[in-house]
């Protein structure tokens, strides 16, 4: 099992190994704006340009392997 975290407060994203106070960090990302849930995976959304407000999908996961934790 693997833990994805979404800071919406500082757009940041974070996919560990295991729990998330216990685990490496296998994937970051920074200026994330969303993570949609899309067809059995998490959609990690990253922002183009701060100017813009267009995003691209920047990295997929599996749900069924993945546990999500929205931090403030």
């Amino acid at each position: 099992m693997q833990t994805l975290t979404f800071n919406t407060t500082t757009k940041e994203v974070k996919l560990l190994e295991g729990q998330r106070n216990s685990s490496s960090i296998l994937e970051s990302f920074f200026n994330v704006s969303t993570v949609k849930y899309e067809d059995g995976f998490y959609q990690v959304m990253q922002k183009t340009s701060e100017e813009s407000n267009s995003s691209l999908p920047v990295m997929r996961v599996p749900i069924s392997n993945t546990n999500m934790i929205i931090e403030r």
